[in-house]
């Protein structure tokens, strides 16, 4: 097999898994996530010789994707524009989330980028602390930190939200189903019982 065509079947197999995490990543905005995972892609394949020996290449794409996310929110920072005259109500498209998950992606957006990363990659993943910090590069204590921090902030959002009933309808009495796109809200993992 060529480095050309191992690549192809690395990235169809693992394509999806990344464009889920670029999307919590930047708290559900499709768009920006599939910038960011082309951008990812692009320098993995240009990596991509030099990864033969690499054991962990989905450990290694992870670390790539968070860069490339960095990079996308920086350049972002300096040129927001939008040139719309009107911004619409809801993401349009067969892929618009439904409410529970519009709640979720609005909880995460509310995350600087670096917890929100920290989350995403501690629950969505289930990395350890020692793996979260080697794809964000910072310390343990960092990420526990981060960590906790961002669960107090989405526990007081979400909270309500996750304590109420099985009433229907927006605030108290609403639950979020279990087929929410992620796995990232637990409640097996609480802050202070981080790895």
């Amino acid at each position: 097999m060529t480095p050309d065509d191992d690549f192809r079947a690395w990235a169809a197999q693992h394509r999806p898994l990344l464009v889920r995490t670029a999307t919590l990543l930047t708290a559900g905005d499709p768009h920006t996530a599939e910038d960011v995972v082309q951008t990812a892609l692009t320098r993995l394949y240009l990596a991509w010789p030099r990864l033969r020996g690499v054991e962990n290449r989905t450990a290694y794409a992870r670390r790539v994707l968070v860069n490339a996310l960095t990079d996308e929110m920086r350049a972002t920072r300096r040129q927001r524009e939008d040139l719309r005259a009107q911004l619409p109500d809801r993401a349009l498209g067969d892929g618009a989330p439904d409410d529970d998950a519009r709640l979720l992606f609005s909880a995460l957006a509310d995350l600087p980028d670096r917890m929100r990363a920290a989350v995403v990659l501690r629950y969505f993943h289930d990395l350890s602390v020692a793996d979260t910090a080697r794809a964000l590069r910072c310390t343990q204590g960092t990420v526990k930190s981060q960590t906790a921090r961002a669960l107090e902030r989405l526990a007081r959002r979400l909270g309500p939200v996750l304590r109420a009933g099985d009433e229907p309808g927006p605030g108290p009495g609403r639950t979020l189903p279990d087929t929410l796109p992620t796995p990232l809200i637990r409640t097996t993992h609480p802050a202070g019982s981080l790895r």
